[in-house]
C-alpha cells in the first residue's frame, strides 16, 4: 500500500488471523505471517489437549501467554530507548493478543471513491500533534474516520438516498521544511543548546522554537511558502486524480497552523471586489500586513517598486556588465529595464541566452532590487491618507487575463529573498512577506485551538473592522475547548462593547449540555463518585506521565489523586448553583445566536466553545495539555465542520439534537 498525498514508507498488506493491540495503538494490528503461522500451530496444541497457561518463548524475545481461549496475552522485553533516551527497563505493559475477527462489523467497508468536499488540514508547532507522538497523518487518518462515522450516525438518510458521500481529509506538513536537513538550523541549535535537562531541551527546540521561527524575517517566508505550495500541489493532485470533482474546499489550522492560514488568506486577492481593510484608520494608520500577493516586479503603475527615473537603459545595464552583445537578442524581444526585473531565469533561457550571461544578470538584477529597497523608506509603502482605510487593490482582469501568479525574481530563491520587517507605530511589527495565491478559493476557514487573536494583539491590533471579511473564504469558525492554554476569542476584538458568550458546541451524541448532565450524574453516582472519578483521573494521570516520561512513585500518586477528588464534594454544590443560573438564563442565550457579528463569518458567530468533560471540571490544569491536543479525536468538533460543510449543499442532519 502507497502513499499518494504525503511521504511514507509503503505499507505491507497482509493475510493474518492473529492481531495485537498495545496501550498506543487504536486499532488491533496483524502479526506477519509467519508469526501467525507459529501461533496457530501452538493453538491449536492447547485447543487439543486442553492445556491452557502455556507460557511461549520466541527468538525475537516475544513472550506469549495463552490462559484460555479468550485471553492471551504477550509480554515483550526492551533494551531499546524511548522517545526521550532512557532507556526501558524491565517488561512493557502487556499487548492483548487476539485470534481471528469475532465481529465483523469492526472490518471497514473502505471509503465511497467520490467526495463531496475537499479539506486541508494543517497542523501547529512541534514534529507531533498529540500526546500519544502520532504525526499528523496518523491523526488526520484518525480525524477522517471519526468523520465518516459521524455520516452514518447523524446523516444516515442522506447517505442511503445517495446525497452525501463522504468528505476527504488531507494532511498538510511543514515542519520538516525547517527542521532536519532542510535548512541546517537544527545542527546550528544543536551547538548553542545546554547540555542540562536535555530532555526538556529538545523539546522545546522541536516544537516551542516554531513560534519564534514564524516570527523571524528569514524562516517565516520559509514557513508560508511550504504551506501554500504544498496545499497547492495537494489540490493539483486531487484534481488531477478526480478531474470529475465539482464540491468545494475548505481548510482546517490546528494551534500555529491556524495563524500561518489566516495570514496567507488575509493576504489573498478577490479579483470581484475590493475587501475592507482590517483596521481603520482611527485604530491604525497601517494595514495589518502588507497586501503583496505579487512580488513588486509584478506590481500595477502607482504601487512602491522600481520607478522608471531611476533605471538605467536596458543598454547600458548590459555594457555595465559585458554583455553588450546580448543587447539585440533583449530588443528583439522588445524588452526594457522594467520588464527585464519582470522576467524570470526561464524566461532569459527560452531567449537564448546561455547560463553564465544569466547569472550575471540574476546578480545585477538582486542587487538593485535590493537598493530600491533600501531608498523607499516603510513610511511610503503605507497609506499615504491616514483619514482612509488602507485597500488591497484588485488586479485589472478586463482583458480576460488571469491573477499573476507568484514568481521569483531573476536569481532569487526561497531562501535568497529578501525579507524585513515592516514597523508599526504601536505593537512589534509584523513581518514584511510576500504571500502564494492559492489555486482554490476555500468556502470556510475552520481555526482549532487557535492563538490569532493574541498574535494580532501583540501585533499592535486591538480591534478588527465590522467590514472586513478574509478576500476569498466567506466561512470563519475559532472553535477551542474552555482549557486549552494556547486558545483565544475573536469576536470581542469586533464588538468589544458587546459582552457574548461563544457558542457552545452541541455533544455530538445529543446529551444535554454539560451543567445539566453533570448535576445528574453527580446525583446518580452516589456512594460511588469518589471510586469513579479516581479512576478516571488514574488515566488521565498516566497519560501525562507518558508524555513528560516523568516517573512518579505510586504513593505521590495516590496522594495528588486523593486531593483531586476531595474537591468533588465541594464542587457538587457549585455546580448546582450554576446549573440553576444557566438554566434561567437559556432563553438570553438562544438569542446571542442571531447576533450579527460582522462581515468574517458572513455575519455569522465565530467562536465556538466545546463542552469540557465532567472530570476536567474539577482540575483545569491537570487537562490543560491534552485540551489543546484533543481535536483531532474530537466528535464533537468532526461534527460541527460536518455540518458547515453539508449546510452549504443544503443537507442537514436527520434529526436535530439537544
Amino acid at each position: 500500500m502507497k502513499a499518494v498525498y504525503w511521504e511514507e514508507e509503503d505499507a505491507e498488506v497482509r493475510r493474518c488471523s492473529w492481531f495485537y493491540k498495545g496501550d498506543t495503538d487504536s486499532r488491533f494490528i496483524p502479526y506477519s505471517e509467519d508469526f501467525s503461522e507459529k501461533l496457530e500451530a501452538e493453538y491449536k496444541k492447547a485447543v487439543s489437549s486442553n492445556q491452557w497457561h502455556r507460557r511461549l518463548e520466541f527468538p525475537g524475545g516475544e513472550t506469549i501467554v495463552m490462559h484460555n481461549p479468550k485471553v492471551i496475552v504477550q509480554f515483550q522485553h526492551s533494551g531499546i530507548p524511548d522517545e526521550w533516551g532512557a532507556p526501558q527497563d524491565g517488561q512493557a505493559r502487556p499487548r492483548v493478543v487476539k485470534r481471528g475477527i469475532d465481529d465483523h462489523d469492526e472490518v471497514p467497508d473502505g471509503e465511497m471513491p467520490q467526495a463531496d468536499h475537499l479539506v486541508f488540514m494543517v497542523h501547529g508547532i512541534g514534529p507531533v500533534c498529540d500526546l500519544r507522538f502520532r504525526s499528523i497523518v496518523e491523526c488526520v487518518d484518525d480525524f477522517r474516520a471519526v468523520s465518516l462515522k459521524l455520516l452514518q450516525s447523524h446523516y444516515k438518510k442522506s447517505v442511503d438516498e445517495g446525497k452525501v458521500r463522504r468528505v476527504e481529509f488531507l494532511p498538510v506538513h511543514w515542519h520538516s521544511s525547517l527542521h532536519g536537513d532542510a535548512t541546517g538550523v537544527d545542527r546550528h541549535i544543536k551547538k548553542i543548546t545546554l547540555p542540562s535537562i536535555g530532555r526538556l531541551r529538545h523539546f522545546t527546540n522541536e516544537t516551542l522554537l516554531d513560534i519564534l521561527f514564524y516570527n523571524s524575517p528569514t524562516y517565516c517566508q520559509t514557513i508560508v511558502d511550504k504551506v501554500s505550495l504544498e496545499v497547492n500541489r495537494l489540490y493539483q493532485l486531487f484534481m488531477n486524480r478526480n478531474p470529475d470533482y465539482k464540491g468545494g474546499v475548505s481548510v482546517v489550522g490546528h494551534s500555529l497552523g491556524s495563524l500561518i492560514l489566516f495570514d496567507i488568506l488575509s493576504n489573498q486577492t478577490d479579483i470581484t471586489s475590493t475587501p475592507p481593510a482590517m483596521v481603520s484608520a482611527i485604530t491604525r494608520e497601517e494595514p495589518v500586513v502588507e497586501k503583496q500577493n505579487q512580488f513588486p516586479e509584478t506590481r500595477e503603475s502607482g504601487e512602491v517598486g522600481l520607478e522608471q527615473e531611476d533605471l538605467c537603459s536596458l543598454q547600458e545595464a548590459l555594457e555595465s556588465l559585458s554583455l553588450a552583445e546580448y543587447t539585440s537578442v533583449l530588443e528583439k524581444e522588445k524588452m526594457d529595464m522594467e520588464s527585464l526585473l519582470m522576467c524570470t531565469i526561464d524566461d532569459l533561457k527560452e531567449m537564448g541566452i546561455p547560463l553564465g550571461p544569466r547569472k550575471k544578470i540574476a546578480k545585477y538584477v538582486a542587487e538593485l532590487s535590493a537598493r530600491q529597497a533600501e531608498k523607499k523608506a516603510v513610511p511610503d509603502r503605507r497609506n499615504p491618507d491616514p483619514t482612509k482605510p488602507a485597500e488591497a487593490q484588485p488586479y485589472d482582469t478586463s482583458d480576460g487575463s488571469e491573477p499573476p501568479k507568484r514568481k521569483l525574481p531573476v536569481g532569487a530563491s526561497v531562501s535568497s529573498v529578501h525579507v524585513d520587517y515592516e514597523h508599526f507605530d504601536v505593537g512589534t511589527g509584523q513581518v514584511s512577506v510576500r504571500y502564494n495565491t492559492l489555486d482554490f478559493e476555500p468556502m470556510n476557514f475552520f481555526a482549532l485551538g487557535s492563538p490569532i487573536g493574541m498574535f494580532l494583539t501583540v501585533r499592535g491590533i486591538n480591534r478588527i473592522e465590522e467590514g472586513y471579511r478574509l478576500p476569498t473564504c466567506g466561512g470563519f469558525f475559532n472553535i477551542y475547548h474552555p482549557l486549552d492554554p494556547v486558545a483565544y476569542r475573536l469576536e470581542p476584538m469586533i464588538l468589544p462593547d458587546l459582552d457574548l458568550k461563544p457558542v457552545l458546541v452541541p455533544h455530538h451524541k445529543g446529551r444535554k449540555r454539560l451543567h445539566l448532565e453533570l448535576k445528574e450524574s453527580l446525583s446518580r453516582m452516589g456512594s460511588d463518585i469518589k471510586q469513579g472519578f479516581m479512576s478516571s483521573l488514574r488515566l488521565a494521570w498516566q497519560t501525562l506521565n507518558d508524555f513528560a516520561r516523568a516517573h512518579t512513585s505510586s504513593s505521590q500518586l495516590q496522594a495528588e489523586l486523593e486531593k483531586v477528588a476531595d474537591q468533588i464534594k465541594e464542587e457538587e454544590d457549585k455546580q448546582q448553583v450554576e446549573a440553576e443560573k444557566l438554566e434561567s438564563s437559556e432563553s438570553w442565550r438562544e438569542e446571542e445566536l442571531s447576533v450579527k457579528i460582522g462581515a468574517l463569518n458572513a455575519g455569522r458567530r465565530i467562536d465556538y466553545v466545546l463542552q469540557e468533560k465532567p472530570i476536567e471540571s474539577f482540575n483545569e490544569y491537570l487537562f490543560a495539555l491534552q485540551s489543546h491536543l484533543c481535536y483531532w479525536e474530537s466528535e464533537d468538533t468532526a461534527l460541527l465542520i460536518l455540518k458547515e460543510i453539508y449546510r452549504s449543499l443544503n443537507v442537514f442532519p436527520d434529526l436535530t439534537l439537544h
